[in-house]
């Protein structure tokens, strides 16, 4: 089975919920406050090794309490952290999380996760033929664009969550296997363009992501649906990881597309019924489990 190496961004979230989101210049009281690792690598690399993936995260962290934090959860969570560097003298990324109204308002401090960079030699001894690369947007664009150069190169499947939104080299999305850009993502990277007429341009690579009504994307032949499951939703930070995540391991052990897709909403949906990006992110176990009743 191959190996999923997760390349991108580790953080701290630091998650403020409330009844209410404050509008610009408005000071509103909140419920509570947790810290809580995450950032989308390391969310998807723990959520691929919950469902017993082989998950080796390559990222940095800082030289900090929060960075010594995470590389702990890292361990307990079965993920391999030999290709995570420690940045002296810098801080560890964080996340700053509003959960309000049923959903989340996040801004992103990027901080040592501008660091993750390689060589050429660094991208040889780091991947090989028994890899699936799992790469997001919370690193540095040149480095996402070297990557997926390289793997185009040598043969290497990637899925590319691109998100946060931004734009990708036209190249960037030719070169990725899978891509999965939620709704506003797909407008964004693809302007002017219905998500219909994009998703029969990228046959069986572009999956979209629609929240609550589930994931489209085009086999060949016809758009497929893959709806969403019903949700006691408690913390939706995390679901798109999650999908991402779950994508990678159904897709390294071989399922057809949609069986892959269909895998990954279960996964997805299960998240939103804990607190915290890592927090409901379910086991294989549960996953099977929920499948059978889907």
């Amino acid at each position: 089975m191959k190996r999923i190496v997760v390349i991108g961004s580790i953080s701290m979230d630091l998650v403020v919920t409330s009844d209410k989101r404050p509008q610009a210049g408005e000071t509103v009281i909140g419920d509570s406050f947790r810290t809580v690792p995450g950032g989308k690598g390391a969310n998807q690399a723990v959520a691929a090794s919950r469902l017993d993936g082989t998950v080796q995260m390559v990222g940095c962290v800082g030289s900090d309490p929060f960075g010594q934090h995470i590389l702990q959860n890292f361990t307990q969570h079965g993920v391999d952290v030999t290709n995570v560097r420690v940045i002296r003298d810098e801080v560890t990324g964080t996340a700053h999380i509003v959960l309000a109204e049923a959903d989340n308002s996040i801004v992103v401090v990027q901080s040592a996760n501008k660091q993750v960079t390689f060589t050429e030699e660094e991208l040889e001894k780091l991947l090989d033929d028994q890899s699936f690369v799992l790469l997001q947007l919370e690193i540095p664009i040149e480095t996402v664009r070297q990557v997926t150069s390289y793997c185009q190169s040598k043969g290497i499947p990637v899925l590319l969550n691109p998100a946060p939104s931004q734009p990708l080299p036209p190249e960037v999305i030719e070169q990725v296997t899978y891509l999965t850009p939620n709704e506003h993502e797909c407008r964004d990277l693809f302007d002017g363009l219905s998500v219909d007429e994009v998703l029969e341009r990228y046959p069986n690579k572009l999956l979209v992501t629609e929240g609550a009504r589930g994931v489209r994307f085009h086999d060949g032949q016809s758009v497929r649906h893959v709806p969403a499951i019903r949700a006691n939703v408690v913390d939706t930070t995390g679901a798109g990881d999650t999908f991402n995540g779950a994508l990678a391991v159904a897709l390294v052990e071989h399922n057809d597309l949609e069986a892959a897709v269909r895998f990954a909403v279960v996964a997805s949906g299960m998240s939103v019924e804990g607190f915290g990006a890592q927090g409901g992110m379910p086991t294989r176990q549960a996953v099977q489990q929920r499948l059978e009743h889907v």
